[in-house]
């Protein structure tokens, strides 16, 4: 976690065995957030999942290391990006519910996400289609416009950083509480921050940090989605820092053939090396990824990548979740596509426990009397003992084997593992349960990143141990959720924005045009148009009328009364200002300024600022008799005045002036002067 020098450096949140004991674990912080299991942990701190105990409802502690917590200047500025971030309130930014301390505990209470984050969904799936990778960097790209909007920079964009929950909805995570670590990073102080595959090169070798270096991690991103792997590669990180440096990121078509121009322009655009060349925010490069997405084919958004992972073929046997070593493209599918940050661990069952009556076999029956006649006789003496001892060591390997049996079926016997079918077909993951003695429960839902068709759940999950006979849900997936765009057209901004949100959609950005059709403030249009299929909280942007465009007159140099009749007849209001000023070109009294300028397209009904002339500006003239003419030029021009030269007599002393010093002219007036 910490280098030698005592240097803070944030790394990755890892899976964590969550069966290892923790101090945290089982208490309640601050009264009120009882921890229930360790789910992760990082450079900076560790995530649990804990239940606030007022409200009822599960959610995600994040907890400050001890060592960071004692320092006081970071606390502050971790509480300060937490408040920061949670006054966003975005629909894709993990959500920040609370933030305290409980003794030497400093903790943040989050949104806990049900799902998987980006890296799962690239580990397991390699490549993705383009309509995809787009429907995912839409979502993120709202989020970080929001954050850029506000003031806040992420600085650590990466596929582990974007949850995507189990009905589809895209979150980033960490968003602000990177800043708080440190916020002059350099790559010669060995605190750079965030990983080094997505850091922009201005963020590397100067330290310079701005919504550009988000722009940037999101074009490395969208390639990574595009092509299954990062741009620039090396067996160390020193390596991948020097292609960063060097060498501009490829097009995503020399890896995946076929792929549209379009999007490696978009790849191109956003991960310039020069951040001048970069969209100026994410704002700027969703309006960008809307702009392509609209000139791509149908055929070219379902383009399948040759490292896309398709129907699997892995054996029964594989290894749950692992790629076959040298390949990443075989990821086995058997694997349920939940990272543990969201998927809760459940304790093993104690079956043994449960009120089983061992049912031992019944006592054999005597042996039957000898024939008739033999009496008591029948039985030699020799022979009896070693029967009856036979009859004894056969009852006693019956009773140990039906102990055994009864202990085995207790304890294993009447149990079963259920089986990996993840990404398998509805018929195959059925049949896969009926061989394994298990009855089958279809249920469905949408799901961005499992076809539809398959399989995208279990319940219970793969390899836990169920009664045979059990029932096992299957949450079959009916492929991505689509939502159809409202039109608003004609309406307010403010009910537009309702109907926007209601049809499960999020209003972007708002600008302003110009119309004859549509009345001044209502809705001219929606990017996407109404009618166009989006997934789950896509961003709309609206566009609303200004009105009829109206060019405002030149009314400099008029009179108030007329600059005021002028602007009225264009349906334009006056707004005088409070203060004159003094003006070379209008007189005094008569407008000496307007804003907006003539000639400007403005709404009808819009403002027009015009400012009163207090006619020229006078200045003291400087007396300048008895000097000599060049004397009084260099006088005369000091004091920003023009200067002519009347000869009277011979000699160059001047004996007159007009204006007479002391009097007051415009700057630029000229002073003449006679010498002699």
């Amino acid at each position: 976690m910490f280098g030698g020098t005592g240097r803070r450096r944030l790394v990755d949140f890892r899976v964590v065995d969550t069966t290892l004991q923790d101090p945290l674990v089982g208490q309640t912080l601050d009264g009120r957030y009882r921890v229930e299991a360790r789910i992760a942990v990082g450079g900076m701190a560790t995530v649990y999942r804990a239940v606030d105990t007022r409200l009822d409802r599960v959610l995600a502690l994040k907890v400050m290391h001890p060592g960071l917590a004692a320092d006081a200047g970071f606390v502050d500025r971790f509480i300060f990006e937490a408040k920061a971030v949670a006054r966003l309130a975005h629909p894709n930014v993990v959500g920040v519910y609370d933030q305290g301390t409980d003794g030497t505990f400093v903790y943040l209470a989050m949104e806990y996400i049900a799902g998987c984050t980006l890296r799962d969904v690239l580990r397991e799936r390699g490549a993705l289609q383009p309509r995809a990778a787009l429907d995912i960097l839409e979502p993120v790209l709202a989020a970080l416009g929001a954050a850029h909007r506000a003031g806040l920079i992420h600085r650590d964009v990466k596929p582990e950083n974007v949850l995507i929950a189990d009905d589809g909805r895209v979150k980033v995570v960490d968003f602000g509480l990177v800043r708080a670590v440190d916020t002059n990073t350099s790559v010669t102080t060995g605190s750079v921050l965030g990983t080094v595959s997505y850091l922009a090169p201005e963020q590397i070798e100067h330290g310079t940090i701005d919504q550009r270096t988000d722009v940037y991690a999101c074009g490395v991103l969208l390639y990574e989605m595009l092509t299954g792997g990062k741009p620039h590669v090396g067996g160390t990180p020193m390596q991948v820092i020097f292609h960063v440096l060097n060498e501009d990121i490829a097009a995503p078509s020399e890896a995946v053939p076929g792929l549209a121009p379009a999007l490696d322009a978009l790849v191109g655009r956003a991960s310039a090396r020069d951040p001048q060349l970069r969209p100026e925010d994410a704002v700027e490069l969703l309006a960008q990824l809307h702009a392509t997405r609209r000139t791509l084919s149908e055929e070219q958004l379902d383009l399948v990548p040759p490292r896309a992972v398709r129907d699997s073929t892995e054996p029964e046997d594989a290894v749950p979740g692992a790629a076959r070593q040298g390949d990443p493209r075989n990821s086995a599918p058997d694997e349920e596509l939940t990272s543990v940050i969201s998927r809760p661990v459940l304790p093993a069952e104690e079956e043994l426990n449960r009120t089983s009556v061992l049912q031992l076999p019944p006592p054999l029956p005597p042996a039957p009397a000898g024939p008739p006649g033999r009496g008591a006789g029948g039985h030699r003496p020799a022979r009896r003992g070693p029967r009856r001892g036979l009859l004894a060591l056969v009852s006693a390997v019956l009773l140990i084997l039906g102990v055994g049996a009864g202990v085995w079926y207790i304890s294993d016997g009447q149990f079963t593992k259920v089986p990996a079918v993840l990404a398998l077909s509805q018929a195959d993951a059925q049949q896969k349960l009926d061989q394994a003695g298990l009855h089958t429960k279809i249920a469905s839902n949408f799901s961005l990143t499992v076809p539809r068709g398959k399989v995208i759940s279990t319940d219970p999950g793969p390899g836990q141990r169920v009664r045979d006979n059990a029932e096992v849900t299957l949450t079959v997936s009916k492929g991505p959720q689509e939502v159809h765009v409202p039109d608003v057209t004609g309406k307010t901004l403010a009910v537009a924005q309702e109907q926007i949100k209601g049809a499960a959609l999020t209003p972007g950005t708002v600008t302003q045009g110009f119309t004859e059709d549509v009345p001044k403030g209502a809705v001219i249009s929606t990017d996407p148009p109404a009618g166009t299929k989006r997934s789950p909280d896509a961003v709309v942007s609206i566009v609303v009328s200004k009105g009829a465009a109206v060019e405002v007159p030149d009314v400099v140099g008029e009179s108030v009364a007329d600059a005021q009749q002028t602007l009225q007849e264009a349906g334009l209001i006056v707004v005088l200002a409070p203060d004159k000023v003094f003006s070379d070109v209008a007189d005094k009294d008569e407008v000496a300024v307007q804003t907006p300028e003539k000639g400007t397209q403005a709404g009808e009904g819009d403002t027009v600022t015009i400012t009163i002339s207090k006619g020229l500006q006078l200045f003291d003239v400087p007396d300048v008799k008895g000097r000599n003419s060049g004397e009084a030029r260099q006088i005369l021009k000091a004091a920003g005045f023009d200067i002519r030269v009347m000869h009277a007599f011979f000699g160059d002393t001047v004996f007159s002036q007009s204006p007479e010093g002391g009097k007051q002219a415009p700057r630029g007036a000229t002073i003449t002067v006679w010498v002699r």
